[in-house]
């Protein structure tokens, strides 16, 4: 017998057939560990297969979305004005004055957005925030909050329109 909505068996649920049974905790460890692997890169610029094998070996053995993963940082860091470019725009200050974690965050909740759009654009901001909470200075969660939401309004443009009518 399955467990009814909201209890703690519904934290654990597949993501869908599409996804291989692949559960939320684990897209949220690998979120998690993103954060740090784009810290990583921005800080040493060591080549992504690298950082990759490197997180891999550490969290050998631990329920990951290793796919998601792999698919996150290898886009982003292939494509990083692109991904910039849908972030850059709201910003309310100059980029120089962000840290590699609120960066990283941005970059990575851009990616989400623009490339997993089977996960609603309130999940993906939200993830973002609370690993800006974990992460990122005592205010970085809010900015990361109005930047990203920003930049769903284009990525998401129907989605967001969907939601707020």
């Amino acid at each position: 017998m399955s467990a009814p909505s909201g209890t703690a068996q519904n934290s654990r649920t597949n993501l869908g057939a599409s996804e291989g049974g692949i559960t939320i905790a684990q897209r949220k460890r690998a979120r998690d560990l993103l954060v740090q692997a784009m810290y990583q890169w921005a800080l040493t610029g060591t080549q992504v297969v690298q950082i990759e094998a490197e997180f891999r070996a550490d969290n050998s053995g631990k329920k990951i979305e290793w796919e998601f993963f792999n698919q996150a940082i290898t886009t982003i860091t292939d494509r990083v004005l692109e991904m910039d470019g849908f972030f850059l725009p709201h910003l309310d200050r100059d980029p120089s004055q962000l840290t590699p974690i609120e960066i990283g965050l941005l970059r990575l909740g851009v990616w989400e957005l623009k490339e997993r759009i089977e996960t609603p654009y309130r999940v993906v901001i939200n993830e973002y925030v609370e690993l800006a909470k974990k992460f990122g200075a005592t205010d970085s969660h809010k900015f990361v909050n109005g930047i990203l939401d920003k930049a769903a309004k284009v990525l998401r443009q129907t989605e967001v329109n969907a939601k707020r009518s």
